[in-house]
């Protein structure tokens, strides 16, 4: 060991390098510190705040923005297009000079050409530009919000993070404020399991910040900030009160005991009950169950996949549950299983049975998978047709609208030419 030390030291330090900064390797790697070491860790709280501190004070004020675009204004450039001011590139570097330090991220080239669309006088729109600085600035404004609750400050948020971030956020949305304080903890549960359901497939437990900004539920929460959030878009909102009151009076309504769970008797009124019995068996062999009995987050994951049976997410939690023998795939078998309960409904309302090999041989047309006899859930997801797929398998009232769907059309059209006749 000593011979193979002396002549490595030797080869090593006859070698010759062009950069002296080879010879000493960077540290890469801080350990981050463990739960006892109480003083490292305030180290590091106090160390990150600071951090993002100083990034919040690099952000654009209002008293800024108000200045940007009266410069804007200033500096537009004729002819307008109908009411929309412009700005040539030699004006807009003139306004990135005068706007300060701050905006000078914002003045370049790249940008200016990112707004560009066919203005006949190379041009872009003040309030195109105005609006892309606004939503970075807000973008950055929220990233550091959230980062405040990253307690790991690894760039991930836990659920009981972003349970934090919403109850503080709760008395800032004026559409909140009719909910009784009693309630919170269950309106923040209906948040947070909706980023996690979609954000979070592989179930680690956490998201990245990244990814919550990406998406457009943070935009669907803050939308709450709306005093005059018409009633529509409250009911169509996940986050509004009205729609998080639903769903909670739904699971209270199923909920026949009282006890504060579900039964699988008790599942099985969701929706119009229509739910196959062997469905709502997967449901509780593969989900989180206590003592075989469902609680509220749960459910909510169940009522997120239904209700969004498009998304990818919710195919991938429905795909799980189909597949009956965990390969991976649907075969006929699976298809079989699970169209069979689908026929017994049938028999029980007095009606006809539909043949097996009927629905499987249109399943398979719709879905085209790659192998001829086996569909995966990519197969499902790049078909566009996973929803009406699962909803033909799992749901009496799913398989008879799908059954039905040229004599739905061709009602929704007489109606049509009623009302235009009117």
């Amino acid at each position: 060991m000593e011979l193979f030390t002396k002549y490595y030291m030797e080869w090593k330090g006859g070698r010759k390098s062009g950069n002296t900064s080879y010879t000493n390797i960077p540290r890469f790697y801080y350990r981050l510190p463990a739960e006892d070491e109480v003083l490292l860790q305030k180290l590091r709280e106090e160390s990150r705040a600071v951090f993002l501190q100083r990034k919040s004070r690099e952000l654009l004020d209002n008293e800024e923005l108000q200045n940007l675009w009266f410069l804007l204004d200033k500096h537009q450039t004729s002819p307008m297009i109908g009411e929309e001011a412009m700005i040539n590139y030699e004006n807009f570097l003139k306004v990135g000079e005068k706007a300060g330090p701050k905006c000078k991220q914002f003045f370049t080239a790249k940008i200016f050409a990112k707004l560009l669309h066919n203005d006949p006088y190379g041009r872009i729109s003040i309030m195109q530009f105005f609006n892309y600085v606004m939503r970075k600035v807000w973008l950055h404004q929220t990233r550091i919000g959230l980062s405040l609750y990253d307690v790991a400050g690894q760039g991930y948020l836990r659920e009981s993070d972003l349970e934090n971030y919403i109850l503080e956020l709760i008395p800032t949305l004026p559409q909140l404020d009719g909910l009784e304080k009693s309630f919170y903890s269950f309106y923040v549960c209906t948040a947070v399991r909706k980023f996690f359901f979609f954000l979070d497939p592989l179930r680690t437990g956490k998201i990245k910040i990244q990814d919550i900004l990406a998406c457009s539920f943070l935009d669907d929460l803050l939308e709450l900030r709306d005093e005059e959030l018409s009633k529509e878009s409250q009911e169509t909102n996940w986050f509004s009160a009205p729609s998080a009151l639903r769903v909670y009076g739904q699971y209270l309504n199923l909920d026949k005991d009282h006890n504060g769970m579900l039964s699988k008797e008790e599942l099985s009124r969701y929706g119009t009950g229509t739910l196959t019995n062997i469905f709502l068996d997967r449901v509780f062999q593969e989900c989180l169950t206590y003592d075989g009995e469902m609680d509220y987050k749960t459910y909510l994951d169940f009522v997120l996949a239904l209700e969004n049976r498009k998304e990818p997410a919710a195919l991938q939690y429905i795909f799980k549950l189909l597949d009956i023998e965990n390969k991976g795939y649907l075969n006929v078998f699976s298809l079989n299983y699970f169209f069979r309960a689908i026929q017994e409904q049938m028999k029980i309302h007095g009606q006809e049975p539909v043949s097996f090999q009927d629905v499987k041989d249109e399943i398979f047309d719709m879905v085209k998978p790659k192998d001829p006899y086996k569909i995966s859930l990519q197969d499902l997801i790049n078909s566009s047709q996973g929803d009406t797929v699962t909803s033909i398998l799992i749901d009496l009232n799913g398989f008879w609208t799908y059954e039905n769907r040229e004599v739905l059309v061709a009602s929704d059209n007489d109606n049509t030419a009623d009302v235009d006749d009117t």
